[in-house]
């Protein structure tokens, strides 16, 4: 039984006025020598498409499911996976993530639990035979349960942090059973919401243990996939340790796990955040630590993760400036984590909303390309900083510069006559492109 009225989305081109199609998307279209759906290694988020009922603070769900029957049974997450497999295939869309209790229930039973991940497990590794679709992350949710109300690998509770030990192992080994190229850690309520009650070093030490057993786990069972950190400050605890790129790569190198994450980054999560995308992109790829992306937006005028589909131009332009500059996605994607709107509540609804972000980000890939390969934007850049490739500059970089020597360069060269950064004519520049 199909639960999406279309056929399978093709590209149309600009002209195209069928909203069921691509008007930028052309998958096999090479740019820069690369074809679009290796650049952008696009995956669905199986939590928002299967099993967001779209319900908000204020209100419940409004989304129509026919293919759900609203039970926690494993028969149920079985049906889902087959559904799940129609959207890929009408999208075309090559990778998916989820949460292990996403794709299989919670049973309040923990053997009972890793039991229905099992065989939920099985059928999605064969249809991924099938249909040569990979999983792109996996990850455990360690935030929803009543248990994990104080934490998980943060719990001031010992049996809490151990049960989400467990919950991760195995979450890890299935994830290494579908052949995942990563796994991520959201620390949904890995933070505080009072320090009156918080003993902050405490609970960083036993989050760098967690992960440091993660790492020795994954060793030990042979999956070689990419840890991954999504960083975001708040929401719903009051503080999250992992609360921007910035905190987490100084958090990863402090407890001596550098060498083993990458980023995760999230456009709602950089705006809660109160930085850019494109901020935390630039912080991420400084480190040599971008590694995927969440592809979604939100609304600055509503306090909280909306995680609405990516349709600003210029927003995945930015994104897409900043992964070409870094040399492309390899083990992660632009995974849409991102969910449709309250008003559209039909399933035909999630074609549209992804059609929009796979074309969105299409036009963003084409326009950053060709910045790139137009030239000016980043030789203004380099010219900017010429002063850098002189013998003081280099010898500044270098670290071998002192202040008695920069004292007799200014004595000797007077004030600086600096030059204009030109802000306007490069955002009229890049206008040029859009």
């Amino acid at each position: 039984m199909a639960y999406f009225d279309c056929d399978k989305i093709q590209y149309e081109g600009p002209s195209s006025k069928n909203p069921l199609s691509f008007k930028h998307y052309n998958p096999e279209e090479l740019v820069g020598g690369k074809s679009m759906k290796d650049h952008l290694r696009f995956g669905a988020a199986y939590w928002h498409v299967m099993r967001n009922d779209l319900s908000d603070p204020f209100g419940a769900g409004t989304a129509q499911m026919p293919w759900d029957d609203g039970s926690t049974s494993v028969e149920n997450a079985l049906n889902r996976v087959d559904v799940f497999f129609e959207f890929l295939d009408k999208t075309g869309i090559d990778f998916y993530c989820w949460h292990d209790r996403d794709i299989a229930p919670e049973l309040n039973d923990l053997k009972a639990s890793s039991a229905a991940l099992d065989q939920v497990v099985a059928k999605l590794k064969t249809r991924q035979a099938e249909t040569g679709v990979k999983l792109l992350w996996g990850t455990s949710c360690l935030f929803s349960h009543p248990r994990y109300s104080q934490g998980a690998a943060t719990s001031p509770d010992a049996s809490v942090y151990a049960y989400a030990g467990a919950q991760v192992k195995k979450a890890l080994e299935c994830t290494k059973e579908l052949d995942g190229l990563g796994y991520t850690f959201w620390g949904g309520r890995e933070g505080y919401a009072s320090l009156l009650n918080t003993d902050m070093k405490r609970e960083l030490d036993h989050l760098a243990a967690f992960l440091h057993m993660a790492v020795d786990h994954a060793r030990k069972i042979g999956f070689s996939g990419q840890f991954y950190i999504e960083p975001k400050p708040r929401e719903p605890s009051t503080h999250q340790y992992d609360s921007d790129a910035a905190a987490c790569l100084n958090f990863l190198r402090e407890y001596g796990l550098l060498e083993h994450f990458k980023l995760n980054l999230e456009t709602n999560h950089a705006t809660l955040a109160g930085h850019t995308m494109q901020h935390e992109m630039r912080v991420a790829t400084a480190a040599g630590a971008l590694g995927s992306v969440d592809a979604n937006t939100g609304d600055e005028l509503i306090g909280w993760d909306t995680d609405q589909f990516p349709t600003d131009i210029y927003l995945c332009t930015e994104i897409m400036l900043e992964i070409l500059d870094m040399g492309g996605l390899t083990t992660g994607g632009l995974n849409f984590d991102a969910k449709r709107r309250r008003e559209s509540h039909e399933p035909i609804d999630l074609i549209h909303a992804h059609v929009g972000g796979m074309d969105a980000f299409a036009r963003g890939l084409k326009i950053a390309h060709a910045i790139r390969q137009d030239g000016r934007l980043a030789q203004f850049v380099a010219e900017r900083y010429s002063s850098f490739d002189g013998d003081l500059g280099s010898k500044i970089e270098a670290g071998q510069c002192s202040f008695e020597e920069l004292e007799a360069h200014s004595l000797a060269g007077g004030e600086p006559a600096l030059a204009s950064g030109r802000q306007e004519m490069l955002e009229n520049l890049v206008n040029e492109f859009i």
